[in-house]
């Protein structure tokens, strides 16, 4: 089938877009690689995918309506996913309209877009900072997130809502995919693993949050693509259980709609990561210990029950694998002796 994959020049983009490359699908990535971070990085990401015969390259914004809609109209994609967005609880506070421009805007222009199309299905990241305040763990997509307390948290948790309402109105199937603290080889520079090995490796101190007293279900990207894939795959229907006297947030008795956690059931403490990436670079980190941002959480952890009963998800890479890996990575992408 043919795939609209926005972010196709990010972190889990650029893995999805491989998967889908390798089973046979057509890919349309769009991307406009941005300098949110390194462009070099971006760019090196697609040379992986850019002269497979099946892939076209869109290089454009999300917010500009008109191009979207010529898009859909040249292209007419049966599926999408959509993995491009403003990035980034705490730069929302720096430039808190450059998460209205990419996640609102851009996202309402796909959903008329599939609607335009009929597309068969529209799978697209939110994230786990939609949990916010809350604190009964592990996460559960069957619990309200009504308190999100960072922009870039309100803004995924309206593209849930939006997408509701097309899959309602329009019959559009969609997924919403909450993501939790994903990591891995090619990931993205403002992320905690990347920072905390480019600082080690430059005999400079890591600046610890909270004390050091976080934690995270931390996610290998494999195991995210792994998700993400099976759950395009699996197209949702409406849920014909549904109780509107005890109404579930994560299925609709409206719409072909679904909310899903994708990330590790395991949850580790930040300090226990710091030291898988020391053990991995033969160093230790000096560190600088600071209170809690404002917008962070002080833990994520994810309950996938419903995805290992409903897709036979199993997350299977552990910490240790997976900071090596992307240590592993590091080294031969930056010439790290």
């Amino acid at each position: 089938m043919k795939v609209l994959v926005t972010g196709s020049a990010g972190f889990i983009g650029n893995y999805v877009c491989q998967r889908l490359l390798a089973r046979g699908d057509e890919v349309v990535g769009l991307d406009i690689v941005n300098d949110y971070y390194d462009v070099n990085l971006k760019e090196a990401r697609l040379d992986r995918i850019k002269a497979h015969a099946n892939y076209t390259e869109a290089r454009i914004l999300l917010e500009d309506r008109e191009a979207i809609e010529k898009l859909f109209a040249e292209e007419k994609p049966q599926r999408v996913i959509n993995l491009a967005a403003q990035a980034g609880v705490r730069y929302s506070l720096e430039n808190p309209r450059a998460y209205i421009d990419s996640n609102i805007v851009g996202f309402l222009n796909l959903l008329e877009g599939c609607r335009s199309q009929q597309v068969e299905h529209l799978v697209y990241a939110s994230s786990s900072s939609v949990y916010g305040t809350n604190t009964n763990m592990p996460f559960s997509v069957h619990d309200r997130v009504d308190h999100p307390i960072s922009l870039y948290a309100a803004s995924k948790r309206s593209n849930e809502l939006m997408a509701h309402t097309y899959s309602h109105l329009f019959n559009i199937p969609s997924t919403g995919l909450r993501f939790f603290t994903v990591y891995g080889p090619w990931g993205r520079p403002d992320m905690a693993l990347f920072l905390f090995t480019k600082a080690i490796v430059e005999g400079r101190p890591i600046d610890v949050f909270n004390d050091g007293n976080m934690k995270r279900a931390f996610t290998y990207v494999d195991d995210i693509v792994d998700g993400v894939i099976r759950l395009l795959d699996t197209v949702p229907t409406k849920n014909q259980n549904y109780d509107t006297d005890n109404p579930d947030p994560a299925t609709s008795g409206s719409a072909p709609f679904r909310i899903s956690n994708i990330g590790s059931d395991q949850c580790v403490s930040l300090m226990r990561y710091i030291e898988v990436l020391e053990e991995n670079l033969g160093r230790k980190a000096e560190k600088n210990m600071l209170p809690m941002q404002a917008g962070d959480v002080q833990a994520t952890w994810a309950d996938v029950d419903d995805l290992k009963a409903d897709i036979n998800y199993h997350p299977t890479t552990t910490v240790e694998e997976g900071v090596a890996n992307f240590v592993a990575w590091y080294k031969d992408f930056y010439g790290v002796k």
